[in-house]
């Protein structure tokens, strides 16, 4: 699509200095890839309606059951709950409408529009990379403390999904407590977590409403969504999880329907099954949002993922795991659903050549495919077990490289360039002197903050430095760094008083 307005702007700033425009990677839209035909997309779409009609699932609350049963559910013999494909219709339709999440500065919305996409954290890693680079140890509440700087301060990171579990807090409700907090005091963009328990979901809710001003203006533009996996695959609903995702709407917090069945362990081994019952999973998840509120702001989160079938463990970078949430993420476009996804969760256990290749291709056919959210895609290793600081800061550069790659390319007289072509070719014989060549160095060219381009010559000597290093020197550059203020001290003192929260080193 040309973009006349800017292209006059270009021509009329030629050879006059002004600030850089930088290609834009935020929320770019994604879907050209196309994994599954639209029959494909129709038949996985019925085997999934068919599986929660025919096998329906186990797990649900006793009042969202009997409501569930109200719009025609049945509930069986072996005490399954049979959801009819109306009733699943019903709150696709609901939900199938654009969703935004918010940041708390202007600039930091995720609009979930079809094929929009957004790259992110993610994870629940018990590990992370101590600083010397070779060995892993128990995370803590201050290295989550550092994602969500890290996460700040990177551009291509565009909201901080909990990415590390504080093992150094004791009880469930203080870590919960104290992970919603840290990650708000940490980052401006926006924040998911989870809560274990339903009970505690007033307690989030509450920081969120202090923090907004009031609960009002925390409900125009969330800024806190609550990750729910709400299902043990095959088909049982985690009744707790599903109580929690009943509070959370209950609340208006934005909620994400989770599921995470592997191919050949909790799920079949085809990808077309697997797709088929992790739908159902998912559009299980919905309709029990739909049943507490038809109104909720709710998350289509299918995440089917593949067991290494000679180890039984999650292989989260194979080529498999590409294609199958490539294909998750058009069924979710199929379904017109605000959604979300995982991609980056690679084998490697530090940011090494394996963990470059198995990221990139996860990433780059999810972004493809038109993910709207994209979590797990920055510094996480061991298959989800285990985070690295510099791995953000890697993982960033990746993530606008292929975000990059979803621009449109734009053809008109202007880029044709015919004339241009003409005058060169008969002329100087070369582009480096061209005006437009020089009007569009930045504007054209996404440049990375982190990855090396110079000469052979010029890097040696700069000290060779490879990778790793540069990141190191990143990582400690933001976090000496005063870190932002993102919540008021009268108010975190509050907070503080109120929930007995661990104190954090800059």
């Amino acid at each position: 699509m040309t973009d006349k307005n800017s292209n006059r702007s270009r021509r009329r700033n030629k050879g006059q200095a002004s600030a850089p425009i930088k290609p834009k990677t935020r929320g770019m839209v994604g879907g050209c890839l196309s994994i599954l035909s639209d029959a494909d997309m129709a038949a996985i779409d019925t085997a999934a309606k068919t599986i929660l009609w025919q096998t329906g699932v186990v797990g649900a609350p006793q009042k969202l059951a009997q409501k569930a049963c109200d719009e025609g559910a049945v509930i069986n013999q072996e005490g399954r709950l049979q959801i009819p494909p109306e009733l699943t219709s019903k709150a696709i339709s609901a939900f199938a409408k654009p969703l935004t999440l918010y940041g708390r500065k202007a600039g930091l919305e995720l609009h979930l529009g079809r094929g929009q996409v957004y790259t992110g954290t993610g994870g629940a890693a018990p590990l992370v990379l101590d600083e010397d680079g070779l060995s892993y140890r128990e995370a803590g509440i201050g290295d989550l403390y550092k994602a969500a700087r890290l996460a700040e301060a990177l551009e291509h990171i565009h909201f901080f999904s909990r990415p590390l579990v504080a093992r150094d807090i004791e009880t469930l409700r203080d870590m919960d407590i104290a992970t919603a907090f840290t990650s708000l005091k940490g980052t401006s963009k926006h924040v998911m977590t989870s809560v274990s328990s339903a009970k505690d979901v007033e307690a989030i809710a509450d920081i969120c409403f202090t923090i907004a001003g009031s609960h009002e203006a925390f409900h125009e533009k969330p800024f806190l969504s609550l990750n729910i996996n709400h299902i043990t695959p095959p088909l049982r609903l985690a009744e707790e999880a599903v109580e929690v995702m009943a509070e959370a709407i209950k609340f208006g917090l934005p909620v994400h329907c989770n599921t995470f069945g592997q191919l050949g362990a909790s799920s079949p081994v085809p990808v077309a099954g697997s797709l088929a019952q992790t739908c159902a999973e998912t559009l299980a998840g919905l309709v029990m949002a739909w049943l507490v509120d038809e109104k909720a702001k709710a998350i289509f989160g299918p995440r089917p993922m593949v067991t290494d079938l000679r180890t039984g463990a999650m292989s989260g970078g194979s080529g498999e795991q590409a294609l199958i949430m490539a294909a998750t993420a058009q069924m979710a476009n199929y379904y017109q659903l605000p959604n979300s996804v995982i991609a980056g969760a690679t084998d490697a256990k530090t940011a090494d050549a394996q963990s470059g290749f198995e990221k990139s291709l996860n990433i780059t056919l999810a972004a493809q495919a038109g993910a709207n959210l994209i979590t797990q895609a920055c510094g996480m290793h061991a298959g989800l077990m285990a985070a690295a600081l510099e791995s953000y800061v890697i993982d960033s550069d990746m993530a606008g490289a292929i975000l990059r790659s979803l621009a449109p390319i734009e053809v008109s007289n202007d880029t044709l360039m015919v004339a241009a072509i003409d005058e060169t070719a008969k002329g100087a014989g070369h582009f480096l002197g061209h005006a437009d060549t020089y009007a569009r160095m930045h504007s054209d060219f996404l440049y990375p903050d982190l990855a090396c381009r110079l000469p052979v010559e010029a890097w040696t000597q700069a000290g060779a430095e490879n990778i790793h290093t540069r990141a190191r020197k990143k990582v400690k550059m933001i976090l000496s760094n005063p870190p932002d203020i993102h919540i008021p001290e009268a108010i975190e003192a509050a907070l503080r008083q109120k929930y007995s929260l661990p104190e954090l080193d800059s």
